[in-house]
């Protein structure tokens, strides 16, 4: 076996997402664009869910901690990202690497539960409506956020010093556009047992948990809206819930496409595109998705552009 560096490295390299010259002014404003996009629909969700009088349900409540949740991930990743663009060594420290990637954790994770939670908060919505105000309780609404973001918290302070614990020598060049594990795995020269057992089962636990809570709730809400008899009923009821189920779709669909490949079909390469989509795409979607297939949405927004002051009236 050839004997190997074990100089402890204290800096990463990213290698972005490109290294072709000719594509990098292109992919620094397209990824700006859309970075721009995000924090500017994010930040409009979580003001409009904030202060409109319309929008104080449980439904705009978790909303708007999803838009928080998608305006910290895309901030945790999109700033270095477009810094690979217009530098031509992209570093980041060594701790810096583990907080990116802690950030990313929790946020990712806070998310999968939030989705979950917000699927409960459907089901109840359409399965019980004379129950809901009563049911889905001011109380209890800062309760599960609480928790989600507790969970988020505990996982990425368990898994993110996990993966820092392992020894990385020699090679300090991450495949990738961001501190993720599996090419900080790649670049380990210790033994990856634990980590990667530690980083697969907490995977699967939140997955298949946050994923079964999601079908058993859409299971039941199907169900229930098959009962009502009126085509326009069924239609009002499948509209209440439409956008958050837009919203599982793409986001599960895409964890689901990294986590249940065979593992002989991964590579960093498509690992990294798939990263992306979530990283960065999901988080500038879904204020479009909540916004554009949402009345009570488009008309706090129609106020607001109609009477630029609605917002600033004296209390």
């Amino acid at each position: 076996m050839a004997p190997r560096n074990f100089t402890q490295v204290t800096e990463f390299i990213l290698t972005g997402i490109s290294v072709t010259p000719q594509l990098q002014v292109p992919l620094f404003l397209i990824f700006l664009v859309i970075y721009v996009l995000t924090v500017a629909g994010n930040l409009g969700i979580i003001t409009l869910t904030s202060l409109d009088s319309g929008l104080q349900t449980p439904m705009y409540f978790f909303l708007r901690h999803l838009a928080i949740i998608n305006l910290g991930n895309s901030s945790v990743i999109g700033p270095k990202m477009l810094t690979a663009f217009v530098v031509k060594k992209n570093t980041i420290l060594y701790y810096e690497c583990a907080i990116q990637l802690g950030g990313f954790l929790f946020f990712v994770v806070s998310e999968v539960i939030l989705l979950s939670v917000m699927a409960y908060d459907r089901y109840v919505a359409i399965c019980n409506p004379l129950m809901y105000m009563v049911v889905i309780s001011p109380r209890l609404c800062r309760l599960l956020v609480a928790l989600t973001y507790l969970y988020g918290f505990s996982t990425a302070v368990v898994v993110s010093p996990c993966v820092f614990s392992m020894s990385y020598c020699s090679s300090n060049v991450i495949n990738d556009f961001y501190c993720d594990i599996a090419p900080l795995l790649a670049l380990s020269c210790s033994d990856i047992y634990v980590p990667e057992t530690v980083v697969f089962i907490s995977a699967t636990t939140n997955l298949f948990f946050s994923l079964g809570t999601v079908l058993v709730s859409y299971f039941n809400i199907v169900l229930s809206i098959l009962r009502i008899r009126s085509s326009e009923g069924r239609r009002k009821a499948f509209s209440t819930c439409a956008s958050h189920m837009m919203a599982v779709a793409v986001f599960y669909g895409t964890l689901l496409f990294i986590n249940l490949k065979p593992r002989r079909s991964h590579s960093l390469d498509t690992d990294s595109i798939s990263s992306l989509f979530y990283t960065m795409v999901i988080p500038m979607l879904n204020p479009m998705i909540y916004s554009l297939r949402n009345k009570d949405v488009k008309a706090a927004l129609n106020r607001v552009m109609t009477n630029p002051h609605y917002f600033f009236k004296p209390m």
